[in-house]
């Protein structure tokens, strides 16, 4: 038969004791002084060393060295009382559970005036003192009081209170406590060093969970799962299934979806946990679990590296965004809900149902009006409303300002006017040329938006999946899975393009549309960069290198939740096709003069015209972010500033080349020549 591991790795000395050093130590003191006392109390959980401990004591006070803290494990009465030795005449252990009554400590006062046989001390430990009996105390009372000079009685118990307030006053007492998880992996790692079996690192968590801080249970739990283990030892899967712990891949799935406020992931959970035989109990203690530790590292930024939070490595990467999503109220009300549910689950005769009750409550927070509720959904509206008007810095470019031009959502016809629109002294020019007439002739070009097929603008394209039917997706792949691979895939789009990882550190994946994967985020500048032909292939190709097939990916603006709105969605008016193919190279070139006279109105030509000759940029190029029109109100403004202009100079104007107009200006204004 194989000695069970807690018996056979049991602490001989006070230095192998784990995670009571502010009981060891002062003992170990006591013992090098000699300031031995008549009677010591040893409380605490149980399994914590209480009875080991005792034991530690009178080894090291019959020591042929001793008192010493360090016996020498040579001497007869070392031998008899270490861990496998069959015991000492002299130490006498009474388990008080089964030897309480008043005739036992009386037995036992009549034995404490005989002098030790072959030891120092006649050593009394009283095992689960609690339970003795009034009587039993009262007839002890005065052998502890006033005890021989040969004769020390320890005492342990779970209990201190329920000890007889008159015994506990003539005692040292020493409160045992429950060992932390760092110490008790230590403890679990060198144990199974001893064994020679091959443990998975991430059973060891479990492990001690499972134990509760207790020595003696966790190393039966350690020994359970040896006992079971397979060729390669214990696997986390074979850990899973003994213990009955819930698959952490169910926990990552539920929390995401609450993340998400995806109402189909979070029941979807609860079907697979019911489809696998998990416990609904279970699984909703271990969901309140991982709620705490994500609200320790919402609140404590080193909170896995103070060892407030225990997890694998990746598993704290993955907990560590889940927190990042989920508001500080947001998760204490979850907390609650789980945590109230559990107590109406005992003894339920539907705990599926319940369980399934608790995630609506926890994902409508809008049908109680208590404070958690009203902080939820606070939240969630800053959430989906952190869209700042200006985008942040992204691949070197500096943000949009709100005041600057925009002179890419210009049509031809009128793109020299926006170019020369706003100089920085543009009313200090006394007089103005004869062409600037801007306003007669914007007309002609807007009726030919129709006769004209310009390319769409990159968010559009993205879009027109929608319109068609969405082939399988491949492989069966739902927005759940993808959120289970999402620090893979941001892993694998690190490779290729750090700009487009950091864009989407705040998104989440709010659809999966046969092969078409939709993001939502919520800044909305953002949400249009990602949806660009260069972001979008990063996002399609780092899809393939995590699962394969073949993937298209657009961006939508929104919290992740189903209100999500297109990217591109906004207050202001977009811009129509044909403004959006206006020759841009040269307005942006000439666009910040220090000092430039209002330009002429451009001619009234039709769109289909052939357009300029690309020239080089500038050393200084505009962040591509798309820039919303002006308003219409500005451009009245602009326009009523001028004079109207006759019907022969609306002639000569629609006669000339827009980019004979711009030529002529640059001549007459800057003095530039053109270079053949």
């Amino acid at each position: 038969m194989a000695l069970a591991l807690y018996r056979k790795y049991r602490p001989a000395t006070f230095a192998e004791v784990v995670g009571q050093e502010h009981v060891t130590e002062p003992l170990r003191t006591a013992l090098s002084s000699g300031r031995i006392n008549h009677a010591y109390l040893f409380s605490g959980p149980r399994g914590c060393g209480k009875t080991s401990s005792a034991r530690i004591m009178a080894r090291s006070l019959n020591c042929v060295e001793g008192p010493t803290p360090d016996p020498c494990g040579k001497c007869d009465s070392c031998k008899a009382l270490a861990p496998e030795g069959p015991g000492s005449i002299d130490v006498t252990e009474l388990d008080a559970a089964s030897h309480g009554g008043v005739d036992d400590a009386r037995e036992l006062r009549d034995k404490a005036f005989y002098a030790p046989a072959e030891s120092r001390y006649r050593v009394f430990i009283i095992d689960e003192a609690h339970m003795v009996t009034t009587q039993g105390f009262n007839a002890l009372l005065k052998i502890v009081e006033e005890p021989p000079e040969h004769l020390i009685f320890i005492f342990a118990t779970t209990e201190p209170d329920k000890v007889l307030p008159t015994i506990r006053s003539r005692t040292h007492h020493y409160p045992f406590r429950l060992i932390p998880p760092s110490s008790m992996r230590e403890l679990l790692e060198r144990n199974v060093a001893a064994e020679g079996i091959h443990v998975d690192p991430a059973v060891f968590p479990l492990v001690i969970r499972a134990g509760g801080g207790s020595a003696r249970d966790t190393q039966s739990v350690l020994d359970q799962l040896l006992a079971g283990a397979g060729p390669k030892g214990v696997d986390y899967q074979r850990a899973v299934a003994l213990l009955g712990v819930t698959d952490v891949a169910l926990i990552n799935d539920m929390i995401d979806g609450l993340a998400a406020d995806d109402s189909g992931a979070v029941f979807g959970t609860v079907e697979q946990l019911a489809e696998a035989g998990h416990d609904p109990r279970r699984f909703a203690s271990d969901l309140l679990d991982r709620l705490r530790d994500l609200v320790l590292m919402r609140s404590v930024a080193d909170a896995a590296a103070r060892g407030l939070v225990s997890a694998p490595e990746d598993e704290l990467a993955r907990m560590s965004g889940q927190a990042e999503r989920i508001g500080l109220a947001t998760l204490t009300r979850y907390a609650e809900i789980i945590h109230s549910g559990l107590l109406e689950m005992r003894g339920a005769t539907a705990p599926r149902l319940l369980l399934e009750l608790l995630c609506a409550r926890m994902l409508l927070p809008s049908v109680s009006d208590d404070e958690g509720s009203l902080l939820q959904r606070l939240e969630r509206v800053e959430r989906r409303a952190t869209a700042a008007p200006a985008a942040p810095a992204v691949d070197g470019h500096a943000p949009a300002q709100a005041a600057a031009p925009a002179p890419a959502r210009t049509a031809p016809a009128a793109a020299p006017e926006r170019s020369f629109q706003r100089p920085s002294q543009r009313g200090a020019e006394p007089a103005r040329p004869e062409t600037a007439r801007p306003e007669p002739a914007p007309e002609p070009p807007r009726a030919e938006p129709e006769q004209v097929k310009p390319a769409p603008e990159p968010v559009a394209v993205q879009e027109e999946p929608l319109q068609e039917v969405a082939p399988p997706s491949p492989g069966g792949v739902d927005a759940t899975a993808i959120r289970r691979i999402w620090p893979d895939l941001l892993a694998a789009i690190r490779k290729t393009s750090r700009s487009t990882e950091a864009m989407l550190t705040n998104a989440t994946v709010q659809s999966v549309e046969g092969s078409m994967v939709v993001l939502a985020h919520t800044a909305e500048p953002l949400a249009r960069r990602l949806s660009e032909p260069r972001n979008a292939e990063f996002i399609a190709a780092a899809l393939h290198d995590v699962l394969g097939g073949t993937w298209q990916v657009r961006c939508v603006h929104g919290g992740g939740g189903g209100s999500a709105r297109p990217s591109g969605a906004g207050p202001r008016p977009q811009p129509s096709p044909t403004q959006r193919e206006a020759p841009q190279p040269p307005q942006r070139t000439f666009q910040r003069p220090a000092a430039a006279a209002q330009p002429p109105a451009a001619a009234a030509q039709p769109p289909a015209a052939a357009p300029a000759p690309a020239r080089p940029q500038p050393a200084t190029t505009e962040p591509d972010i798309p820039l919303p029109p002006e308003p219409e109100d500005e451009e009245s403004m602009l326009a009523d500033a001028e004079d109207t202009p006759t019907a022969a100079e609306a002639a000569k104007v629609q006669q000339l080349d827009p980019e004979a107009i711009a030529h002529q200006l640059l001549a007459e204004h800057l003095g530039a020549r053109r270079l053949d």
